[in-house]
């Protein structure tokens, strides 16, 4: 057979993705401080659009629709003269929630503002940036860190490793002494910034005891420096600050604003939305009127501004409904976790909401990528309630749980005689756990916990 050319016409499928798709994906994944910003920026580059004032009525213009009109959002713009881009919920239901347009998790905005507005120099990723959030969120007023590197670990499914390179990245920041984890290293932070001695050190690390209660003949001769020395290293300690963060701290006040409420109501649960957070916009008056009576360029122009918002206000409706099935679904699963707390967190993934409700994984990831969810104890990140389970007798452990487990186990031993990772296995065993020896040191070193050999002390 010769060769030769042919022409064949095969039909295929294939998804685009059309410009509202991907503005309806994007909005999608935005947490509400995002999309705040996003509708804010919409308002002022739309003449249609404005911020509505909750004491002014309505006022509802009927157009004369053209046929050349798009018929779906015209439609929706002839309904009403809000764009439905509003707080959801009535002001009376929202002051008895709790809810605001800046919620009820406050930090002073001056210590949060001056770390974070240093670490946007810094040139961080998505992920660090999320990490470096968490950290500084829970820095207090003084300056002190108050969360450990294993609760960060665990809440954000980061390394050890990662959590402690970033806590040192925040560290270096201005004032100097942030992000201590106690006195000792907050003062050891501030006299490596200012070039303090090696007995200055050596007293901040191993004598501050000493130091508090004026016993300095001890130091001098623990330290083998002479007693003028020692008196010259209190009074350059002295001068150190004990509380760098109550510098920053202003009348100025910034909020940490969670996306969804789960608030316990008599016996049960109910998911809210926290919508207050976004900026309500109605149609402007005076546009609305030259979109339906101007000149054909004026209404051509406007026209697509029009479109623009119809499906701006489309997205964020679709955003809602998917953010509401999903944190539904995830209440259904995890009642145990906002009824007695974290450590009832249930093995729960993905797929099992996606299954469950009959979408992609990936839209139950964009649905609680990056948002917090106010809970009757505290505030979570929404990832942190997904946990893959681990074989259990009789049920399956979250990971979560097998890990606080596991901080509790080596939490109790004697000192002198650290239990190997097989001892912890056979400890979990005992209380129907089941996993291995290898899966204990993988979530021992996730911790950042040492090898046995290495906790142990005399």
């Amino acid at each position: 057979m010769e060769p030769g050319y042919s022409l064949e016409l095969v039909q295929t499928q294939k998804l685009v993705l059309t410009p509202e798709l991907r503005q309806a994906i994007m909005i999608l994944q935005m947490n509400v401080e995002e999309l705040a910003q996003l509708i804010l920026q919409e308002i002022e580059e739309n003449p249609l659009l404005d911020i509505a004032d909750e004491r002014r009525e309505d006022v509802t213009l009927t157009p004369s629709i053209e046929e050349d009109h798009d018929e779906e959002w015209i439609a929706y713009f002839a309904d009403s003269s809000d764009l439905g881009i509003s707080q959801g919920v009535s002001k009376n239901t929202r002051e008895w929630l709790g809810l605001s347009h800046q919620s009820v998790f406050l930090r002073e905005g001056s210590v949060w503002d001056a770390l974070m507005s240093q670490l946007a120099l810094l040139d961080l990723s998505a992920e660090d940036l999320e990490l470096a959030q968490f950290i500084v969120g829970n820095i207090d007023d003084n300056g002190y860190l108050r969360c450990s590197v294993s609760e960060i670990s665990m809440t954000l499914s980061r390394s050890p490793a990662e959590v402690d390179s970033m806590i040192r990245t925040i560290q270096s920041l201005e004032p100097p002494g942030i992000c201590g984890r106690d006195l000792r290293e907050c003062l050891e932070l501030q006299a490596l910034s200012k070039g303090l001695g090696d007995l200055e050190l050596s007293i901040i690390r191993g004598h501050l005891e000493d130091l508090a209660g004026a016993r300095y003949s001890k130091i001098a001769r623990e330290q083998q420096a002479s007693l003028e020395d020692v008196l010259r290293a209190r009074d350059a300690i002295l001068e150190l600050d004990p509380k760098p963060g109550a510098s920053l701290s202003y009348s100025n006040t910034t909020y940490i604003v969670p996306d969804i409420v789960v608030k316990k109501i008599e016996n049960d649960f109910i998911v809210i939305l926290n919508d207050a957070a976004l900026p309500a916009i109605r149609w402007n008056p005076y546009y609305k009127r030259l979109l339906l009576e101007g000149e054909r360029e004026t209404r051509d122009y406007l026209n697509n501004k029009a479109k623009r918002a119809y499906y701006l206000a489309k997205s964020i409706e679709q955003r809602r409904i998917t953010i509401s099935k999903v944190m539904g679904s995830i209440l259904k699963r995890q009642k145990r976790f906002f009824a007695e707390g974290p450590e009832h967190l249930e093995p729960m993934t993905l797929n099992d909401i996606a299954e469950e409700l009959g979408i992609h994984p990936s839209t139950v990831s964009r649905a609680v990528s990056g948002k917090y969810v106010e809970t009757p104890f505290g505030l979570f990140p929404c990832k942190m309630l997904f946990s893959p389970g681990v074989g259990a007798r009789g049920e399956e452990v979250s990971q979560y749980n097998i890990k606080k487990g596991i901080e509790e186990i080596v939490s109790q031993e004697d000192p002198r005689n650290p239990l190997t990772d097989d001892q912890i296995r056979e400890v979990l065993s005992e209380s129907g756990i089941d996993i291995a020896r290898r899966t204990v040191a993988k979530y021992r070193s996730q911790l950042g916990i040492p090898a046995s050999n290495r906790r142990k002390r005399l």
